[in-house]
């Protein structure tokens, strides 16, 4: 389910054609594709726009999926990328993407624009595991425009119990919320 408004490179229109569209200010890169300047972004059309990179195998995860659910303004220059498939998936490689291999349940997914995408409670929690910094500086923008997916996150860490990083993630959390 894309949207209308949104353009992929084709054989229609090439990426020089949109591309010049877009220094005549009809259009304006998003995600992977363009869309006409005047388009309000939604979560949907944002994802949508990462169907050429996600396709059916693999969810857009942490900062990609911070990107769509509206956590942060700005797309990250490399998305993030996560197995869904019950197959492990020969390790693809592209340098617009960072892919991890362990399956994601499909409980912790939605599907916006027809992609798949990890939930706000899981995307905040993908943060608070990780150990980049950039992740974390993130999670202060999260807090802000989405307390509720920082407390759908503290209630799905604790409700695992063989996650890598759950407890450090839980702290940082809880944290975040006290100091809020």
């Amino acid at each position: 389910m894309g949207s209308r408004f949104l353009y992929f490179p084709s054989e229609l229109l090439s990426r020089a054609e949109l591309t010049a569209a877009c220094l005549d200010g009809d259009l304006v890169g998003l995600g992977e594709g363009f869309v006409p300047a005047d388009t309000i972004e939604t979560a949907a059309l944002r994802a949508a726009s990462l169907r050429p990179l996600v396709g059916e195998r693999m969810a857009a995860t942490h900062r990609s999926a911070a990107w769509v659910h509206g956590f942060i303004d700005d797309a990250p220059v490399r998305h993030d990328l996560q197995r869904i498939s019950a197959h492990r998936l020969h390790e693809p490689v592209d340098r617009r993407f960072v892919y991890r291999d362990p399956r994601i349940p499909e409980g912790d997914l939605l599907r916006l624009g027809g992609v798949p995408v990890t939930t706000p409670a899981r995307t905040v929690a993908d943060l608070a595991r990780g150990t980049d910094e950039t992740a974390y500086n993130l999670l202060g923008q999260c807090a802000e425009r989405a307390p509720e997916a920082v407390h759908g996150a503290i209630e799905w860490l604790a409700a695992k119990r063989r996650v890598p990083r759950r407890l450090a993630a839980l702290a940082l959390l809880q944290d975040l919320v006290r100091r809020k």
